[in-house]
């Protein structure tokens, strides 16, 4: 019998979300797992994670930046909302196609808090994904709809971040 596929959540306010659910891609490559990344804020195609992506586990993962850059700093909400819609069926194709083990939804909270997508339409979708698929999903300000749904649920908390000293982000730390 195969094993049941998790629901994985990593939320919080600290840094690190993103880079968790890059640790079960590492994970997930190593074993031969085909895995997708839909990343519903970001958009640029040079982050160190695709550019690593592309190099290591070129094989076994597709990476998809769906997103506009940073929403709160959004002016036209519109464009926002159809490029969450854009990337969500994209993300419900992957998950219903069977090619892969794991899907990761970056970011999925974002669109979810803002009101870009219906949550609860979101949640109806991911409670008949199939059985065997892992599903990792990030992002800040998770509800207790997604928390609920989760099977693993890890708050990433700020303790102290270079930011409130004025350090910029960093190539290879943030992006």
């Amino acid at each position: 019998m195969a094993e049941k596929g998790l629901i994985l959540l990593y939320t919080g306010n600290g840094k690190g979300k993103t880079t968790a659910a890059l640790g079960q891609v590492l994970r997930a490559a190593g074993h031969g797992f085909k895995t997708a990344i839909i990343q519903f804020i970001k958009n640029l195609e040079n982050t160190g994670e695709i550019k690593a992506a592309k190099q290591i586990f070129a094989d076994h993962l597709e990476i998809y930046p769906m997103g506009t850059g940073f929403t709160w700093d959004a002016k036209d909400r519109e464009k926002l909302r159809r490029a969450a819609e854009k990337g969500w069926e994209l993300a419900r194709e992957k998950i219903s196609s069977g090619r892969y083990s794991m899907v990761i939804l970056d970011e999925l909270t974002y669109a979810l808090n803002y009101g870009l997508l219906d949550q609860d339409a979101v949640i109806d979708f991911l409670k008949q994904k199939p059985k065997t698929l892992h599903i990792i999903i990030t992002g800040r300000d998770a509800g207790d709809k997604l928390i609920d749904l989760a099977d693993l649920v890890t708050e990433m908390k700020e303790i102290k971040h270079p930011y409130q000293n004025g350090v910029k982000a960093r190539k290879g730390i943030e992006f």
